[in-house]
């Protein structure tokens, strides 16, 4: 799947107080999101609405929550495949992870907390609810300025209804040799859009969509790393790749993320708008339902049949 190579992702500045739709401050980012999206399938962002004290707390609040007893961590299950507690995975030994459903809204992550600490953990909580509040206002923007470059912008409202998110934190056991090793595998993610934020330990790489060469996402404490998922890249017919992503650790060191993911909610068909289907672009994947073709692509990983893209073979 291509070579290593030292090339970076550009950095596009998020941070503008004048950045709204319709001015020319925002259509000059419009413009830089599409030409990263076409070269690399992903770009760095630049976001400060979320405060530093937050950015730096989040990492130490997922140590908290990681370091609590195997029996406790355990207890947080869900019926939604990947949801919940998911670690001591034996294809992937040095990864665990656990989920929190629609974070940004407060209430929601309290009573999620209790099942880790039954007296709860405000602080611990609202840790959680400002990092969610804020990723969510860079989703939301980034999502519009994809829809303006392929001119379905109408879709907008659409795309907020139907849309929600669940927030992820990741920890991978440092694997205490010199020789990088698999933390997790390449692969696509099946949502929408996942928005990445990673501590100082390096081993996130991306795969560029125009060359295929693998580049390195070194951490920065004022980046996040956006990344297209397979049903924004079957909305869009193709327009978008999803985007090749993996993690390779070595050193002692835990490495810890916080990925947010903008998921379709069940019941919703990502099929593409007659707008982007014509005679050139014929429709790539027939109609799909999120939930069905997810909970699919748990089962088969379970079952030894885990596949790099999860559209393939099901809507073609």
């Amino acid at each position: 799947m291509g070579s290593h190579t030292p090339s970076k992702l550009p950095a596009i500045d998020f941070t503008k107080p004048e950045l709204k739709p319709g001015t020319d401050q925002w259509d000059s980012v419009k413009v830089q999101v599409q030409q990263a999206l076409q070269e690399f399938g992903c770009f760095q962002a630049l976001f400060d609405k979320i405060p530093l004290e937050i950015r730096e707390t989040i990492f130490s609040a997922s140590e908290e929550l990681f370091d609590l007893p195997l029996e406790i961590k355990s207890q947080n299950v869900s019926k939604t495949p990947y949801h919940g507690y998911i670690g001591q995975h034996p294809k992937i030994p040095l990864f665990e992870s656990i989920n929190f459903d629609d974070a940004h809204v407060l209430e929601n992550v309290e009573a999620q907390t209790r099942t880790f600490w039954p007296q709860g953990n405000i602080i611990f909580s609202e840790i959680i609810q400002s990092y969610a509040k804020g990723i969510i206002e860079l989703d939301q923007m980034i999502k519009r300025m994809i829809l303006e470059i392929f001119q379905v912008e109408k879709y907008m409202d659409e795309h907020m209804k139907s849309s929600e998110y669940l927030l992820k934190l990741i920890r991978y056991e440092g694997p205490r040799t010199s020789e990088a090793q698999v933390g997790l595998g390449a692969h696509t993610d099946l949502d929408l859009v996942t928005i990445l934020y990673q501590n100082e330990v390096n081993g996130l790489g991306v795969q560029s969509s125009s060359t295929g060469e693998w580049i390195d996402c070194i951490p920065s404490k004022d980046s996040f790393i956006v990344i297209i998922g397979e049903s924004l890249h079957a909305w869009l017919n193709g327009r978008l790749k999803a985007t090749y992503h993996r993690v390779m650790l070595s050193g002692d060191k835990p490495r810890y993320s916080v990925g947010l993911f903008t998921v379709p909610k069940a019941g919703y068909m990502i099929k593409a708008p007659e707008e982007l289907v014509d005679e050139a672009h014929p429709m790539l994947y027939k109609p799909f339902d999120y939930t069905e073709l997810y909970s699919m692509r748990f089962h088969a990983s379970n079952e030894g049949r885990y596949t790099e893209s999860g559209l393939k073979g099901y809507c073609v």
